[in-house]
Order: C-alpha cells, then structure tokens, then sequence
C-alpha cells in the first residue's frame, strides 16, 4: 500500500500537485474490527457525532482498503454502507459482498468465492476424481464455501465432509476442538476416498496439519481455497510433504516491478503523505526502524508466497487514485481542488476503468474485477518456487486452461492418483446404485431386448415390438421377418409333394369321371365321389397359400376354405361307410329305419348338418379372431419375427378339430364294422390306415411345433395336411383306381352279384 501510495505521489499524470495520505491499522485477524473502523469514521476531533445527514460529513478517511477476512469485510461493509464511504477488498472471497443493494459501497481486486469453487470442481473433473472428502472451517468462511461446493458440484460425490473448529479468541485450539481434529484424522484413515477439499482459513491448519503427519496420513490429494493455498508457513511444516500432494487455488500472481527492493529499503527522511511519520513510535504504520527489521525477517516468506495479494492492494490503491483523479477532474495541468466527500468518490469508483501493468482494472455490476484465479501446486525440490502454477482458471470463459503436464504426484510412477467410487461403466451397461452415493455403484448389462440410453444411466430402455437387442446394447435393430419362402428347400419339397398329389387327384377325378356308371365308382359313392375329389383338389390347391409372404386371402384359404372341403371329403366318406352298414346290417334287421333312411335322403341330410355345423364354427372364428397376417416373435430367438397367419380362437380351433376328428372315427368304426362285408364293399383295413395316418400325423404335428417353432410352424401344417390328402387319395381312392385300369374283369355288375351272394351264402 505504501509503495502503491508513493508511486502516485510521485506520478505527474496521476493526480498530478495532489498527495494522498494513509492510514493503516493492524486489525488482528478479525477479533479487533470495530475499534479501527470507528477510527476512521471519526472527524479530526475522534468522534462520530449523530446528525440525521451525512452528506456534509467528513470522516478521517475517504476511502478504506480491506480488511483481509470475509467476516471482517461483512462488518465492515455493513457500517461503512450506512456512511457511503467506498471499500475494496483484496482477499475476502464471500458470496455476501456480491450483494450491491445490500452492500453499496464494497468492491474486491479478488474474484468471489464461487468463481474459486467453480475452478475447484473443474480441477476435479479434469482429474475424473468423483469420490471426494470435504473439511470445512467451522465458521462462516467454511460454511459458505461448502454450501456452493453443495450448489455447483455435479458428478461428484462426497464421502463424508466434517468441520474443522476455527480457533475463536486465541491461535490455539482448545482441548475439545483438538479431539475433533483427531476424529477428522481417523476418518481420512478409514475412507476410500484420496482427495481432500480443505474450505477452511489458515488458522487452524497447522495444529491439523501437524495431527495428520503423527498419525502417519499418506498419499492423499489436498486441494486448499485461496485462503491458505499459498502460505508459506503451512508449506514449512516439517514433513508436510508426507502427506501426498497438495494443489490449490490461488490469485494470480503478477509482479510489481521495484516493490521488493522499496520492501527491504532504509527509510528515508523524507516526509511522506500527508502526515508526520512515527506519529506512534510503537507501531509499524510508518517507515521506520522497526518495521524494517521486521520486513527483512519475512523477506524471504514473502518472497515465497509470490505477490498474488500484494498486487491486489496495490491495484485497490490505484483504483482509489483514479477515482479521485476523474472527481477532481484532473489533466496534465492539474486538478480542481475541492472539498471531497466519500459518497462523491463511491459513484466513481464503480465506474473506473484502466489497464495496470497490463491487467484490466473495472468492476462489474456486483463490484467484482475482471482478474482471474491459478492453479498452483506445492513443491519441495526448489527453494525460491515453493508454489508452481499449473493451470489458469479464467472467470470469464470459466474454464481451466492447463500450462504444463509436468505435475509431481505422490504416487509410483508419477500416476495420476484415482479417487472415484465406481469406475464408469463400458457402453452397453446401466448403473446400479450402492448406497446413497451416485458415483457409488454396480455395472450391470442391459439384457437382451433392451438397450442402454444416455438419457438414463439407471434403467435400460425396452426396444419398440418390432425391434430386437443383443445382451449390452447402446440401440435396437429390427427384428428379422421370416416367412415359407419360394426359394426354401422345405417350401420346393412342399411343393413337388403337393404338385404330385394334386396332378393324382386330377387323374383320380378324370378316371372316375370316365367310369362314373361303373360297378366299382359306384360301389364307392357315384356322384359323391367326385364331389371328393374336388374337394381335394381344391385342398391341394390350398397348400400353395403357405408358400411366399401370407397376405389376409391366403390366411383365408388356408384356414376357412380348406378347412371347410376337407370336412366335406370327411364326411362323403362317413355317409358312404353308412350306407354300406345300412344295406348290408340295417336292411336286415331294422328295416323300417332302413326305409326312414332312404325315403328322407338321410344321407343328405347328415351332411347338410355336419357342413351346416362346420360352416357356423368357421363363421364365428372368423368374426372373432379374422385371419390375418401377424408377426409372431420366435420364443427361442425373439430377434426373429415369424410371418404367419395368425392362430385362430383356441375353444373354436379345438371345436373345429373335434369335428374333424369325429368324423374320422365314426370312418374307422363303420369300417370296422363292415369287415366281414364282400370283399368289394369291405374297405376296412384302406379307411383304417387312413384314420390311423390321421391321428399319428396330429400326434406328429403337435411335437413337430412343439420342438421346432418358428418358420416350420407353417411348413410342418403344409405338410401334415398333404399326408392327410394323400391319405384319402391312395387310401380311399387308390385301390378302385388299381381296379379299374389291372382288373377291369371285377370291374363288372357279374363279378359284384357273384361276390354279394357268396357273402349271403356265408352268413346263413
């Protein structure tokens, strides 16, 4: 301050044919506040008299610079804003004086708490430390920085924090505080976490310093505020680099060229400022004797320190000078001496604007300077840079901008030292959380069918239906639509099988259209078998409907057509087989039902109710559950969609089966019962062998999509229903084609009256 005040003295463009005088007080950290400030608020009589204006009152001082703690600058700033007399601060950091309608009258040359904290955090990212330990002072200091550290920390988890206890009236701590102080030191011993944020002042870090080294703290990472992150007397601490590495946030040191040479020089005779030197032979408010002595014992610590503070006062002096200087309307001729008035100087100050060596001095709407803070690491490998900057925090941008990689660290190796909780999990994974620490959790794989999104680092998202993932996805593709292809060797044999079978029923059909009036077409159904065949043409017809991409035509066919010829063919046999039965065993002995029978076409009759029964069941399912293409997921790959016509309702679908079914037995049962018939109307062991391929195919069929889902689900019902086709065609229709065209001699009425009279002759 001193120095900053001569220079302006000696300044002939700065406040040129006026001097500025001083006052300084030592304020004992922050126990002695109100007793300087009174001082200065007095008149030259030393008092503050009561008058309900202030604005003609003229204090001792027009200005005041300081003090140097966050809670002495709030009680500072609260009286002097009453007054309207301008201050400006050069280390209190506090959030408080950023209050401008609170606080009208104070100003800082250093940056606020939260631009430090936001350089902290930074640091922490740049690192990827997450898992950190928090110490704050037990005062308003410590309070403030934690709860911003609270309000702008994100992705960072603190495992524990605790207070460390602020001596109150005296340096030392009382036997309880040192107990705290141990409790602390235990906790850091058990705690996973290696980095440790210290929001505290300095007063209390030598005591805690020193407990930490006796119980023998090692490879931790400190992380100090402004406060003590370049006090050369915590560096100093024997075995202090034990306990790991120490970074902190400073201002940003600039040099102020000749100040260290004026610190340690004799003094001079010379009057200076506006006052008497030595007014006060017992303190050091002026140059004399003592406080040379003084200033050449603490060269060497301040010249260790580097002038980061120094420059703040000295800039706070000059922006006092410019102030003034632009008040009093000051040029190069002179200025306008007047009577000042510090409520005239306040307005000034808020608008000053200059460049110091090289540095931008103005203040924002909150009073805070444009200046900026560092990083700065302790070393204990070179005598005269105790503190070496690493990286540049820039308020404005508010990024950290890194000068050099050359960090020392504690760790084997020169290793960047990790303090996380959980290490991040690889893409494809979600977070499980441990505890109640976000940065404390399990990786754990998005299943199958579900994909991780950075939206949401605790739950994997489910893919869309039409959509699939493998096991630890960051996103799902769609799923593969498989169908009964052209091109599918199963769908070729399908077909060739269902070709022949459709070109034998064709034969079978022209055969017995040629041979319709004779003995054997009509031993086997006349005109009914022809509807038969049809039947199954149609039916085979059919079966290339479960070939290509099913459309809602085919899904029709496949199941309402089919379904309903292939119950007509069922049934024209069932009729036959009973007409049989009826001419050789109800004739006989049950003739008037036989007469029933005939004289009211019950044979039409049958089937007009089995296909009026079928019709109805098919009319239902259809309006119910319409056949329609669907994509099925396939349980054994569920990456795979199977195209097929979508099942039908499963009471109806058993209904409909159970017809089928009933019908094929009573085939089986009236065959069974005519097997002692003549050996042209004895067709037993043909309809048997049919029934008997009916069933086992069912059987088949239930195991074969049991065992095999997916795209043979349709291959495998193409397929039973060709057997079954094939059946009645070679079962049924196959040996009165074998007949007609080997044994054309059995093919006559002779050949039939010969065979029905010797089965006459054997049963009497």
């Amino acid at each position: 301050m001193r120095f900053a005040v001569e220079e302006i003295n000696n300044s002939s463009t700065l406040l040129p044919g006026i001097s500025l005088g001083y006052e300084m007080v030592d304020v004992c950290y922050h126990t002695n506040i109100v007793h300087p400030l009174l001082y200065f608020l007095a008149d030259n009589h030393s008092k503050v008299q009561l008058q309900q204006s202030y604005a003609r009152y003229r204090p001792r001082v027009l200005a005041v610079v300081g003090p140097d703690s966050s809670p002495g600058a709030v009680t500072v700033a609260n009286v002097l804003s009453s007054f309207l007399i301008p201050q400006i601060t050069y280390t209190a950091t506090t959030e408080s004086l950023r209050n401008p309608k609170r606080f009208p009258v104070a100003f800082r040359t250093i940056h606020s708490t939260e631009q430090m904290i936001k350089a902290m955090l930074l640091l922490l990212k740049h690192f990827h430390w997450n898992w950190v330990i928090v110490l704050f002072g037990d005062d308003d200091y410590g309070q403030e920085n934690l709860k911003l550290l609270q309000f702008w920390a994100t992705g960072v988890c603190i495992a524990f924090q605790e207070s460390i206890p602020v001596p109150r009236e005296s340096k030392k701590l009382s036997l309880e505080q040192q107990a705290k102080v141990q409790d602390i030191i235990n906790m850091l011993h058990q705690s996973t976490a290696k980095v440790v944020l210290v929001l505290t002042l300095d007063l209390t870090l030598p005591f805690f310093f020193q407990e930490a080294i006796r119980q023998n703290i090692t490879d931790l990472v400190w992380i100090g505020t402004e406060a003590w992150a370049t006090d050369p007397s915590l560096h100093s601490i024997t075995n202090i680099s034990r306990l790991g590495t120490f970074l902190g946030v400073a201002v940003r040191e600039v040099p102020i060229p000749g100040f260290n040479t004026f610190r340690v020089k004799a003094p001079s005779n010379q009057t200076e400022g506006a006052g008497t030197w030595a007014s006060d032979p017992g303190t050091c408010n002026q140059v004399c004797d003592r406080c040379l002595s003084a200033a050449k014992q603490k060269e060497k610590e301040l010249r260790d320190s580097g002038e980061r503070i120094d420059f703040n006062v000295y800039s706070a002096v000059y922006v006092i000078a410019h102030a003034l200087h632009r008040l009093l309307r000051c040029s190069s001729a002179g200025c306008h001496k007047r009577a000042v008035y510090p409520w005239q100087l306040l307005p000034e100050v808020r608008q000053v604007d200059f460049s110091l060596l090289d540095n931008k001095i103005q203040f924002d709407e909150n009073g805070d300077p444009p200046n900026s803070f560092v990083i700065v690491q302790w070393r204990w490998d070179q005598d005269n840079h105790l503190f070496k900057k690493i990286a540049y925090y820039s308020t404005k941008h508010q990024k950290l901008l890194f000068g050099t990689d050359n960090i020392s660290w504690h760790t084997p190796g020169n290793e960047v030292p990790v303090s996380i909780c959980s290490y991040q999990c690889i893409p494809g994974q979600r977070k499980k959380p441990i505890g109640l620490h976000p940065c404390c959790f399990e990786c754990v794989d998005c299943e199958a069918g579900t994909y991780f999104n950075e939206s949401d680092h605790y739950n994997c998202q489910p893919c869309p239906a039409t959509h699939w993932s493998n096991v630890r996805s960051q996103a799902c593709y769609p799923k593969v639509v498989t169908y009964l292809a052209w091109d599918d060797h199963r769908a070729v044999v399908l077909l060739i099988v269902s070709l022949l079978g459709l070109l034998t029923t064709l034969a079978t059909l022209l055969t017995f259209a040629f041979h319709l009036r004779t003995p054997v077409v009509k031993s086997a159904g006349g005109g009914m078998c022809l509807l038969m065949l049809a039947s199954l043409v149609i039916c085979f017809l059919i079966i290339l409907a479960y070939v290509g991409i099913p459309t809602a035509f085919k899904c029709v066919w496949r199941h309402t057509v089919y379904s309903f010829c292939f119950t007509l063919c069922i049934s024209c046999i069932v009729i036959r087989s009973l007409q049989i039965v009826c001419i050789f065993k109800l004739m006989a002995k049950l003739p008037k039902a036989y007469n029933y029978w005939t004289k009211y076409k019950g044979p039409y009759i049958f089937m007009a109710v089995v296909l009026a029964l079928k019709a109805v069941t098919l009319m239902i399912n259809f309006i119910i559950s319409s056949p329609a293409p669907v994509e099925l997921p396939l349980e054994d790959n569920p990456a795979i969609l199977v195209l097929d016509c979508k099942k039908t309702h499963a009471f109806l679908e058993m209904l409909d089966t159970a017809l089928d079914m009933s019908l094929s037995v009573l085939c089986f049962c009236f065959a069974y019962v005519g097997k002692e018939f003549p050996k042209n109307y004895n067709e037993a062991k043909y309809i048997a062998l049919w029934t008997t391929s009916y069933f086992t195919t069912w059987v088949i069929l239930f195991v074969a999509i049991t065992a095999y889902p997916g795209v043979l689900v349709p291959f495998f019902n193409a397929l039973f229903n060709v057997v079954n086709l094939l059946g009645i065609v070679i079962g049924y229709f196959g040996p009165k084609c074998y007949i007609i065209f080997f044994h054309p001699e059995r093919n006559t009425s002779a050949y039939f009256q010969t065979d029905i009279q010797t089965y006459t002759m054997r049963q009497k």
